[in-house]
């Protein structure tokens, strides 16, 4: 046999001293092996533990019988390290942040994004240039002298434009638009409109480029 099994057979030889071959099987058949465990029931996953060895004898047959005790082995979630408590794994709450809530406001009439496509589109000056390029460089001071009604300035991205006429047609209302006049609202912008293309939207806005070196 392999090993590490846990029975020693024998050569059987034939039965000698008067005893007979059905008497030996029937002795042999009443052995039994048995898996239990300290509580008298079946464990397959028992883990054997050698002990100590013994020979018995059957009429002819002889085996080594191995005291061999049980011990179950207990599988357990968590895993206890030498010396310290056994920790269960903590649940990492992920948080997710809100994105603020749009607040719309109804469009008057003529005043839809519709309406402001087809106002680009015919309007000879929305800027407000009266001939000027609109590729000047404009100081932040300047900026801030265009707070009027018609020629509300606002530096947006590098770039400065005239939101006056856009007021109306904004979707937040003007209360919200009026927040960038005079000043730099790129950061305002990206917080409730970064998905916005600017440049598209107010093209026909564009004043000038701001002058970040003053």
């Amino acid at each position: 046999m392999a090993d590490g099994d846990d029975f020693t057979f024998c050569q059987v030889e034939k039965p000698v001293d008067g005893v007979e071959d059905q008497h030996v099987a029937t002795r042999i058949g009443g052995i039994c092996i048995d898996d239990k465990n300290a509580y008298g029931s079946l464990d397959s996953g028992s883990i054997w533990k050698v002990g100590v060895a013994s020979q018995k004898t059957v009429g002819t047959l002889t085996f080594n019988v191995i005291d061999a005790p049980t011990q179950k082995v207990k599988n357990e979630n968590a895993k206890e390290v030498a010396g310290s408590p056994s920790k269960a794994p903590l649940e990492q709450n992920t948080l997710v942040k809100k994105p603020m809530p749009r607040k719309k406001v109804p469009y008057e009439i003529g005043y839809s994004p519709l309406d402001w496509i087809k106002l680009t589109r015919t309007h000879p000056d929305l800027a407000g240039l009266n001939g000027q390029s609109n590729r000047r460089l404009i100081t932040m001071d300047e900026v801030k002298q265009h707070k009027s009604e018609g020629s509300m300035w606002t530096a947006l991205k590098g770039r400065v434009y005239n939101i006056g006429p856009y007021m109306k047609f904004h979707p937040g209302g003007e209360d919200m638009l009026k927040k960038a006049v005079g000043r730099n609202s790129t950061l305002l912008f990206n917080k409730h409109h970064a998905w916005v293309n600017a440049e598209v939207l107010l093209e026909k806005c564009l004043v000038g480029i701001l002058d970040e070196s003053k």
